[in-house]
């Protein structure tokens, strides 16, 4: 990876002249267009079906709390929480036809549903064909069935849902990259890899690390420092981008989740 704009950046730099004033105003209609349309109800409750329990549970997990407390209104805050407990955090209860032993369909399940998050453009039949040349024969009906027990949609709708996960987050997300540069050393042309940190909000960048050899202790090394509870930069950061370079260990990848981090892979 080079000091070039890598398409992440250019990503980031896009969505960002797209923030501001006139999203907050659509939102605001939004709500307000809900209010209007649950006093046209006259009082009368709303009869949700499970799978539009599952929607909403699934959104308003994903925005939290104290997002739901400003926008949502055909429900509590508390109840689509609950709503989350029952329908999302128990999401292999569901009664669906089982293949093969039960430890084994666990673990297709929680394959199809990585396949489909990483992946946004990946629709039933592609994800099928993943799954086959893994070892796996998948009915697509299958497929569908378990995105949708996790309030995953079809890749159609999907398409949208990076550009619509960085609005919504914007506040709580930082973004990581590598640049390299060579450098003239006694030992001859060396290279060094350089790893930073932005805040999106605020354009804030953070120098992690520079290192001649990127990998597993060096990446070690920096998860623990960007997670440090007195002064880690990514404190209050509740997701942070990264592409599928090898270099973001797994060991780097679990120290940061187990932290409070959630890690983003950018899309193929």
């Amino acid at each position: 990876m080079n000091a070039s704009i890598q398409p992440l950046q250019l990503l980031l730099v896009s969505v960002a002249g797209g923030m501001g004033r006139r999203q907050q105003e659509v939102i605001e209609y939004l709500v307000e267009e809900n209010r209007v349309l649950k006093e046209q109800l006259g009082g009368r409750r709303l009869r949700l079906s499970d799978d539009q329990r599952r929607r909403l549970a699934a959104k308003g997990k994903f925005i939290g709390r104290r997002a739901l407390n400003r926008f949502a209104t055909i429900v509590t805050p508390d109840t689509i929480m609950r709503w989350h407990r029952k329908l999302i955090a128990a999401k292999w209860t569901y009664q669906a036809k089982r293949v093969g032993r039960p430890g084994l369909m666990k673990t297709i399940k929680a394959l199809i549903v990585r396949m489909a998050t990483e992946n946004s453009s990946w629709g039933y039949c592609r994800i099928q064909g993943e799954l086959k040349g893994a070892g796996h024969r998948v009915a697509s009906t299958t497929i569908a069935s378990v995105l949708k027990a996790n309030g995953i949609k079809p890749a159609s709708d999907r398409a949208w849902s990076w550009r619509t996960f960085l609005k919504a987050h914007w506040e709580q997300i930082a973004a990581t990259d590598f640049f390299s540069a060579e450098v003239w050393t006694p030992r001859g042309l060396t290279t060094y890899y350089v790893l930073f940190i932005i805040d999106l909000s605020t354009r804030r960048a953070h120098l992690a690390g520079i290192t001649t050899s990127p990998g597993k202790v060096f990446m070690a090394q920096v998860a623990r420092n960007l997670t440090d509870a007195f002064d880690g930069f990514l404190g209050g950061h509740r997701f942070l981008i990264c592409d599928r370079d090898g270099k973001f260990t797994p060991s780097f990848r679990q120290t940061l989740e187990a932290a409070g981090t959630r890690i983003i892979l950018t899309p193929r």
